[in-house]
């Protein structure tokens, strides 16, 4: 039966709806604006800086010549689509799962997770704890990506809590079934590693699960393109024929994503929660599995990984040993007469969130983020300036500091 989470939506009637749409501020308005809160975040993000590198982002296959192999902006194309489906169908708030979609990996670093696993490593190293892209994520959309208001100050996106919520609660590496919001209304800040609470809302719910189902198919079906599972096909059938739908024994995105979504929509109640069936389930689980074998471990991939490797850590390197110990903008300034393009790109990222003389007349009502004398603030503006670059402005980057 349709609509049977209508009562539970994201919506007025909604007990939570005053915690749902919540702000750390109250957000400027404009006379005559017809959006809704949701729908004033998914403009926000869209016109996000951070959305829009998400097209020279890696999501499996760094730099592919195929035009058409999935990047990271595609994905999220993809995840809006099939959460809005499910959503839709649910009776839940389509408005709020459009947002939760396109920003949900706005902290994701270039180079895909190799780079989110370079940039832990150093993080864990120089400030004591890991880097995951869905805390990276919160930050970015809370206190580093700005937007113009209508008096052409640049403020934080001050998101609703319903969507930053989403942001860090959607980790797509799910493997229960059954799932249920929490009922707490708690500190986003609280969390401390990814998958550790589940959302607070049924539409990051959908979110969550639609991350997963969009990645597994379409992630076969890049590989089948690039001709890495050509001498594996043949345990790729044989996982797709464990079900019974014969219609999965065909290796086709389209129809793994319809057959997962159907089947969670006609399995799941607000009694249960949001469920797969057993065959649905376990078949996802192996799919996954065999991705991971053949795909996100293949012998092609790792060669790149040693490079994005070198690339990260030699940029992180040589802007840590930069720095004065007085100040961050200094600092900067010093790498200028070697490296003009990374100099300039620093220190316009560092001038946004130091308490620099001259703020009111660049427009800037911000966080003040860092103390410049403090070193691991120095660190921690690198990692989220590296978290922020694509893959080709890396690269560029890299190739300004070996090249003469």
């Amino acid at each position: 039966m349709e609509k049977l989470f209508e009562s539970m939506a994201a919506t007025p009637k909604n007990p939570n709806w005053q915690n749902i749409i919540s702000r750390k501020t109250p957000l400027y308005t404009r006379e005559g604006d017809v959006r809704t809160d949701f729908e004033r975040d998914y403009t926000r993000i869209i016109h996000s800086n951070s959305f829009r590198r998400l097209k020279h982002k890696t999501q499996v296959f760094f730099s592919p010549e195929n035009d058409h192999i999935c990047t990271r902006i595609e994905h999220v194309t993809h995840v809006e689509s099939i959460s809005y489906t499910i959503a839709n169908y649910l009776g839940l708030n389509t408005e709020l799962t459009k947002a939760i979609s396109v920003a949900h990996d706005l902290g994701h670093s270039p180079f895909g997770h190799s780079g989110e696993k370079i940039l832990s490593q150093i993080s864990k190293r120089d400030l004591g704890h890991t880097f995951w892209h869905e805390k990276n994520g919160l930050e970015f959309v809370d206190n580093i990506e700005l937007l113009e208001d209508n008096e052409r100050c640049k403020q934080n996106l001050n998101l609703t809590y319903a969507v930053r919520d989403g942001i860090i609660s959607h980790c797509g590496e799910i493997d229960e079934n059954c799932i249920k919001p929490r009922n707490e209304f708690m500190d986003l800040s609280n969390y401390q590693r990814p998958n550790q609470y589940l959302p607070y809302t049924w539409e990051a719910l959908v979110v969550k699960i639609s991350d997963k189902i969009s990645y597994i198919g379409r992630d076969i079906e890049d590989a089948i393109t690039l001709g890495i599972l050509d001498d594996c096909l043949e345990d790729l059938y044989n996982i797709l024929k464990l079900n019974n739908n014969s219609k999965t024994q065909l290796i086709n995105n389209t129809i793994i994503i319809n057959y997962l979504v159907s089947d969670l929509c006609k399995n799941s109640s607000p009694e249960n929660g949001l469920c797969f069936s057993k065959e649905a389930f376990d078949l996802m689980n192996e799919i996954k599995k065999f991705n991971y074998k053949n795909i996100y471990l293949c012998n092609k991939i790792k060669p790149s990984n040693r490079y994005f490797e070198l690339v990260i850590n030699e940029i992180y390197n040589l802007l840590k040993s930069s720095f004065d110990g007085k100040s961050f903008l200094n600092s900067a300034k010093t790498l200028s007469n070697f490296y003009p393009k990374l100099s300039s790109s620093f220190l316009g990222f560092l001038c946004n969130y130091c308490n620099i003389e001259n703020r009111e007349k660049l427009n800037l009502k911000n966080k003040i983020l860092f103390e410049e004398e403090n070193i691991e603030n120095y660190c921690q503006a690198i990692i989220y300036y590296i978290s922020g670059m694509t893959d080709n402005f890396a690269i560029e980057i890299y190739n300004e500091i070996i090249g003469f």
